[in-house]
């Protein structure tokens, strides 16, 4: 009887800590778009409300997926996806990431042009990744919708399988 009360006190504190931690972050979430200094996010620019807040435009990529085929642990992966602003105002990625440490984006930092077209090349490190992959980019930049999706795909061999 005294481990259950114990484990019934231990399940009402947890569940008071987890409330607490909720009530900060939403009150630090309120601070931030109330505007008061010193409570930012730390890339604002990477959050979808801000990518939109000014003038939209629109971004076609020639490829949205990119098949790397078989490699073996421990290679690495490169592909540049090339895109256009199909828009009429200059598009400005604010944010590029991978779905993990493993997949690595490289984006433009100044504004494209309407009309022009630009680069993201993507590294994926197979290292410790064996199996079949889809390694996800996510892009946010003034469009609508803010985020845009590139896909690096393929399979990781085993250093020590056999080839086909």
């Amino acid at each position: 009887m005294l481990k259950q009360i114990k484990i019934g006190f231990m399940v009402v504190l947890a569940m008071a800590a987890f409330a607490s931690c909720q009530n900060a972050n939403n009150d630090v979430r309120e601070a931030a778009r109330e505007g008061v200094e010193g409570v930012q996010p730390a890339n604002p620019a990477a959050t979808p409300e801000a990518a939109a807040a000014g003038p939209t435009t629109t971004m076609t990529f020639e490829e949205t997926e990119f098949s790397f085929g078989t490699v073996t642990d421990g290679d690495k992966v490169s592909h540049t996806y090339t895109f256009t602003n199909t828009g009429s105002e200059p598009l400005i990625l604010s944010d590029a990431r991978g779905s993990c440490g493993c997949t690595v984006p490289s984006w433009p930092r100044e504004p494209i042009a309407p009309g022009a077209k630009g680069e993201i090349t993507v590294e994926f490190n197979s290292a410790n990744k064996v199996g079949a992959r889809n390694q996800k980019v996510t892009i946010t930049a003034n469009t609508t919708p803010p985020q845009s999706f590139i896909y690096l795909k393929g399979d990781v061999l085993a250093k020590d399988a056999p080839a086909n």
